[in-house]
């Protein structure tokens, strides 16, 4: 297995390159490069950027509007954007929604939203988790009941991320109590500014309302919203999920960030403590052995192969190596990773005075907020179990 990049791939890579450092705004790159606060504006605007471009959709077939690359080549544009700290693009709707209409929609469904999507003009949010239904997805309790041309929705949706941006939200909801519990899910698209919708935000610790609880007080909704087959929402849910464990992986922003530890602990002057330099060396093994699980995916996908399906274990160690490096940074700053007040921040103090280094006062926001990874996406216990019974039988 060759995992080397062809002429033609490498070619690919410096034209991407060339492109993002023509498009991708310095205050944009700035802010992610220091981990400093993203507005929904500055995502929007990355998103938009891609969309003139036909690329925020860099996934997808040329039939549903994308570019139709190749596994490689969506490796490389992830990383070369991931690089040059341009902002993550919010995944829900080109990442995870939209391979599923892809998949399932009608040709309707497909014609309605996909525009909206690869546009970035449209704002998608996941209401998937509830009270009780986190990794256990097949107990959602959210009810949808048919009347006619139309399903009324009541019930809860908890930690959906950003969503009080959300303009459509997609919704494991139970539209039957017969059977095994996932025999009765299905998947809807709703309308957010739809009547009944409340959406209450869930400030965390740096102050920000990054997750949100939706609820759904009597919301109509057109059957034609109705993504597939009643009850077969389980199924269109696991496709979605294998696209969100992937993306969670992020083994690109892994290596920014890698470099961004390292300028730290420089700056910090603790690059010169060998066991501090030791850990930082051990993170880095870990995240290039992460690479190569990446490209030897990407390989097997290129030569038409089967695959392993990995996806549960990309998450895995994706969101582990996350965590890692958000830790090796605050030990790094020490005390001045401690403050994360907003309004401070926003005014332009980022400890630039004697002993500090500039960006790292988000650095606590930072470590307590990728406490999330290894439970969100599926907790990383249970995607043991399934990669073990996978590999096991």
């Amino acid at each position: 297995m060759d995992l080397n990049f062809t002429a033609d791939e490498l070619a690919f890579r410096q034209d991407i390159r060339q492109w993002v450092a023509a498009n991708l705004p310095a205050e944009l790159s700035h802010k992610v490069r220091h981990a400093l606060r993203l507005t929904r504006d500055d995502m929007q605007r990355w998103a938009r950027i891609l969309g003139q471009q036909g690329w925020l959709g860099w996934a997808w077939p040329k039939q549903f509007g994308g570019p139709g690359w190749n596994a490689i080549q969506k490796h490389l544009f992830e990383e070369e954007c991931a690089l040059a700290c341009a902002p993550r693009v919010v995944p829900f709707g080109p990442v995870m929604v939209a391979p599923v209409l892809m998949a399932f929609g009608s040709a309707e469904q497909q014609q309605r939203f996909l525009p909206g999507i690869a546009s970035g003009d449209v704002w998608w949010s996941q209401g998937y988790s509830e009270p009780g239904s986190g990794s256990d997805l097949a107990s959602v309790k959210c009810r949808a009941e048919r009347r006619g041309d139309k399903y009324i929705v009541n019930g809860q949706k908890a930690w959906t991320t950003l969503g009080q941006y959300g303009e459509w939200i997609f919704c494991l909801v139970r539209t039957s109590s017969e059977g095994k519990p996932q025999t009765g899910i299905s998947f809807l698209l709703i309308d957010m500014k739809s009547p009944g919708i409340t959406v209450r935000p869930v400030v965390l610790m740096d102050g920000e309302p990054e997750v949100n609880e939706v609820w759904f007080d009597d919301v109509e909704v057109p059957a034609e919203n109705l993504v597939g087959e009643e009850n077969k929402g389980w199924t269109y849910a696991k496709h979605l999920l294998a696209h969100e464990r992937t993306n969670i992986a992020d083994v690109n922003r892994a290596k920014r960030e890698l470099e961004r530890l390292k300028r730290i602990a420089k700056a910090e002057g603790v690059w010169d403590d060998v066991r501090f330099r030791d850990q930082i060396a051990l993170l880095e093994v870990e995240v290039v052995a992460l690479e190569m699980m990446v490209l030897r995916v990407l390989s097997a996908e290129k030569s038409g192969k089967q695959s392993l399906d990995v996806a549960g274990l990309l998450k895995i160690r994706g969101s582990e190596i996350q965590q890692r490096y958000s830790e090796l940074m605050m030990l790094a700053a020490g005390p001045f990773s401690l403050p994360f007040i907003e309004e401070a921040m926003e005014a332009g103090w980022q400890g630039d005075f004697p002993g500090g280094v500039a960006a790292n006062a988000p650095l606590a926001s930072t470590y307590f907020n990728l406490r999330k990874t290894t439970i969100y996406g599926g907790s990383n216990e249970v995607q043991r179990n399934i990669v073990s019974q996978f590999v096991l039988g």
